[in-house]
C-alpha cells in the first residue's frame, strides 16, 4: 500500500484553498471617520437662517470658543469611511477593506456594515466587535446613522445582559479603550495615537482625526479612506497586547503576528500606497528583559 501525495490532485488542491478563503473571521477590528451635516446643522442650531454652506464654519467657531476643540458631536454627522480589519481566531489578521469603496456614500457604509454584521447572527459565529472607544463614538454614530436611513438592525437590538449593546458584554464587542480604563474608571489621555506609540507602531502621521471635515469638504476622499485603514491597523496592533494582557497570547506568539503583519503589509505596499508611509514610519516595540534590547 502507498499514499498519494496531496499535490497530485490539483482539484483537491483548488478545493483546500477555497476553503481556506471560506475561513470566516473570528474578530472585526473597524473604525470610523465622519464629517458634519451641513443641512442638519443649519435648521437645528441656526434656524435654517444660515446657509447649509456657512453653517459647520459658524458652528465650529462657536464650539472652539466655548469648549477649546472645533470637534463637532457625532450626533450632527454621518459616516463617510468605515474600514473593517477581519481577523482570524488564531488573530492573524486576514483582510482589510473598506466599506463602499470608491463611492464612500454614507447611506451605503451604513447599510453594508449592519447587515454584513446582523448577517453573522443568522449564519454564525458570531465575530466579535474590536474598536478603540467604539461604544463611546463609532457604535452610537452607526445606531443613529441606521435611525436616519431606515435601516432595521432588530438582532442588534435585543436586551438583556448578552445583548451586543450591553457597555459589558466584550463577547459582541471588545472596547479597547474601555478595557484600558477598566471600563471607563479613568480617562485615556493620548488615545490609540497614545496607545500604538508605546508598541512603536506609528500612530497619527500626517492626518489627525480634527482634520477630517476640511478634508471630506476638499474632497479628499482617497486619503480620508487611507487614514482610517492606519487607524485599523494601529488598533490591530493594539488588540493583540490586549489579547497578551488576557492571557490568550503569549509574547512570543504576538510577536510573531506582528511580523506577520508587516510582512503582509510589505507585500500590498504596490497596490495599496499608505501601506508604505506606514513602514516607514514603522517601530518595533522593545522587550526591556531582552538582554539584546537596546537600553
Amino acid at each position: 500500500m502507498f499514499l498519494i501525495p496531496f499535490s497530485e490532485f490539483p482539484f483537491l488542491n483548488l478545493y483546500r484553498r477555497k476553503l481556506i478563503t471560506m475561513e470566516k473571521p473570528a474578530y472585526l477590528v473597524f473604525d470610523i471617520e465622519s464629517a458634519a451635516d451641513p443641512e442638519l446643522i443649519s435648521k437645528v442650531h441656526f434656524g435654517g437662517k444660515v446657509p447649509p454652506e456657512e453653517s459647520v464654519r459658524k458652528y465650529r467657531d462657536a464650539l472652539l470658543a466655548q469648549n477649546n476643540s472645533d470637534f463637532i458631536p457625532y450626533t450632527f454627522q454621518y459616516p463617510v469611511c468605515v474600514v473593517i480589519g477581519k481577523v482570524a481566531k488564531d488573530f492573524s489578521l486576514m483582510d482589510i477593506v473598506v466599506l463602499d469603496e470608491p463611492q464612500c456614500r454614507p447611506h451605503e457604509i451604513c447599510k453594508i456594515f449592519w447587515n454584513c454584521l446582523l448577517k453573522h447572527y443568522e449564519t454564525g459565529p458570531i465575530p466579535v466587535l474590536v474598536s478603540f472607544n467604539g461604544r463611546g463614538f463609532d457604535i452610537p454614530m452607526l445606531e443613529l446613522s441606521a435611525f436616519r436611513y431606515g435601516i432595521p438592525i432588530p438582532k442588534w437590538f435585543t436586551s438583556g445582559l448578552k445583548s451586543p449593546r450591553y457597555r459589558y458584554n466584550t463577547d459582541s464587542h471588545l472596547d479597547l479603550c474601555e478595557v484600558l480604563t477598566n471600563s471607563g474608571a479613568s480617562r485615556f489621555n493620548g488615545g490609540l495615537n497614545l496607545a500604538a506609540s508605546l508598541l512603536g507602531k506609528p500612530g497619527k502621521m500626517d492626518t489627525q482625526g480634527f482634520m477630517v471635515q476640511d478634508m471630506y469638504e476638499a474632497g479628499k476622499l482617497v486619503e480620508i479612506n487611507d487614514y482610517c485603514r492606519c487607524d485599523v491597523l494601529d488598533t490591530y496592533f493594539v488588540f493583540l497586547r490586549v489579547m497578551l494582557l488576557s492571557g490568550k497570547l503569549t509574547l512570543q506568539e504576538e510577536q510573531n503576528l506582528v511580523r506577520q503583519t508587516k510582512d503582509k503589509l510589505m507585500q500590498q505596499s504596490e497596490k495599496i500606497a499608505v501601506y508604505k508611509q506606514y513602514l516607514d514610519n514603522w517601530g518595533d516595540w522593545k522587550n526591556p528583559w531582552d538582554e539584546n534590547a537596546a537600553l
